[in-house]
């Protein structure tokens, strides 16, 4: 096992990525190449479907050149979940852009679907809304021409972006998912783990076009690189894979700072459905009718926020934010409502929303209301899922910006709870190849050895951590009322 690797596509929002894991859980070389969103017009977000296999099959082939020493014995696909693609099953073209989980393109057709919000909840655990993948798909069924024909002549393939991915790598042989990836369409009953045809009826999807559902730990066929075949093990949904590295167990919770932002808490073989948030399918690796379940809180923006400040001329860098943060004195009142509201409001006509500037206003002021933001929205998550009795203590933290001490300490102070850093901010990659490991039988009980960090823990008393988000959900309630304001 010493010489032998994984290798992990990581596809997420924002680059298309590979990184090349070894027998002790460490990350050996890596590759990776950024995404580019196309936004067209206001509420329409895609992607180009040829560039990014493209991308994704050119830093693969780089990360193998790199370890030319070294056996692939398998790849883990890991994936942005609700992110659909067309493609010709035939010829493997794409038919249309991808479109992201950011495109609310079919809000328009949202009055036509009639199925209940509450029946939709119940089978799928998540919410009708056009940013899951189904109104997506009515929608270019009913305005893509080349897609309307490929499903009249039964060449249409409708998948998550890893189906797309596992298609081409196993030359048109594999055309599948996991139900992590399966549940984010939304023609996916989690009771079942099947596709529903009740759904499929009211979003007038044909299943022949859909993917073959497997476990996320399974055989998705093989990739022949220079004659040499290599095992695809694990399709995975991103946010569940980095819950396999921090190794969230029953009754735990974690926060993952990536483009977005989720709280997640695991509540085991338990179905558990809470109005306002989202109930999960964790993956699955021993079969196909045990699983465990989540619940799952979204906060939309959350790179994407500091990207969008630098777009608006507030340049700093994501390695400055300690040091603004610090030297902040009045940190501004901040509603990143980028592509509106997620859990628990699910407001997307939302704006985003800056107050409290006086003429002594710093741009470390500015810098520490957006970190103190991300914060408080993530609190308003934790919080909503406390009142129905899920308690969340020790929460384990991943992702890019899990790195940023001011934005965990602010976390701390406003939940008056630790937070645990896990020192791996590859998350997602890790646990993909966390699952492919344990496919393969190998021994992984030290990979996860050191690397949570020590807790960090709340600076503020409960009294001041009180007021402190009093405040803010009086700005947040004076935002939601005032939406263009």
């Amino acid at each position: 096992m010493n010489n032998n690797i994984i290798i992990t596509l990581d596809q997420g929002s924002s680059s298309s990525r590979a990184l090349a894991i070894d027998g002790t859980g460490r990350v050996v070389a890596q590759a990776a190449r950024t995404l580019q969103t196309i936004r067209p017009a206001e509420g329409l977000a895609e992607i180009d479907a040829s560039s990014l296999l493209a991308d994704q099959l050119a830093v693969l082939r780089e990360v193998c050149a790199q370890i030319t020493n070294r056996r692939v014995a398998a790849l883990s696909v890991a994936t942005q979940r609700s992110t659909i693609v067309f493609w010709d099953r035939i010829t493997g073209q794409p038919l249309g852009p991808a479109l992201s989980w950011q495109d609310g393109r079919a809000a328009s057709l949202m009055p036509q679907i009639t199925i209940s919000q509450e029946i939709v909840h119940q089978l799928t655990g998540l919410y009708k809304t056009p940013f899951y993948s189904a109104a997506k798909i009515t929608w270019a069924l009913q305005h893509i021409p080349a897609v309307s024909e490929a499903a009249q002549s039964g060449r249409l393939c409708i998948g998550p972006v890893a189906s797309y991915l596992i298609w081409h790598l196993t030359g048109g042989k594999v055309f599948a998912c996991d139900p992590t990836l399966a549940q984010r369409m939304l023609l996916f009953n989690m009771n079942t783990l099947t596709w529903d045809d009740q759904l499929l009826s009211a979003f007038s999807v044909p299943k022949n076009c859909l993917p073959q559902i497997k476990k996320t730990a399974d055989d998705y066929g093989e990739w022949i690189y220079q004659d040499t075949s290599i095992p695809i093990r694990v399709c995975v949904g991103d946010q569940q894979a980095a819950l396999v590295a921090l190794q969230v167990k029953k009754g735990e919770s974690c926060i993952n700072y990536g483009t977005g932002a989720f709280f997640m808490h695991n509540t085991g073989s338990k179905l558990h459905l809470l109005a306002g948030l989202l109930t999960s399918v964790a993956a699955t690796e021993s079969s196909m009718g045990a699983c465990e379940y989540l619940l799952e809180g979204p906060v939309n923006a959350c790179g994407t926020l500091l990207d969008w400040l630098q777009k608006i001329g507030f340049d700093f860098s994501v390695k400055e934010l300690d040091d603004l943060c610090q030297q902040a004195k009045a940190p501004i009142d901040f509603l990143p409502a980028l592509g509106g509201l997620g859990a628990p409001y699910w407001k997307f006509d939302s704006s985003v929303v800056m107050a409290g500037f006086f003429p002594q206003t710093t741009r470390a002021d500015v810098a520490a209301g957006a970190v103190r933001s991300l914060a408080y929205l993530l609190a308003d998550i934790v919080f909503y899922v406390a009142k129905s009795g899920v308690k969340s203590t020790n929460i384990k933290v991943t992702g890019g910006l899990s790195q940023n001490l001011s934005l965990l300490t602010a976390q701390a102070d406003i939940l008056q709870t630790p937070l645990i850093p896990c020192a791996e901010t590859e998350g997602t990659a890790l646990g993909a190849a966390m699952l492919a490991a344990k496919e393969l039988t190998w021994d992984i009980s030290s990979w996860q050895t050191n690397r949570l960090l020590p807790a960090i823990t709340p600076r503020i008393d409960a009294t001041t951590a009180q007021k402190c988000y009093q405040h803010w959900q009086a700005f947040l309630q004076w935002s939601l009322q005032h939406p263009k304001a």
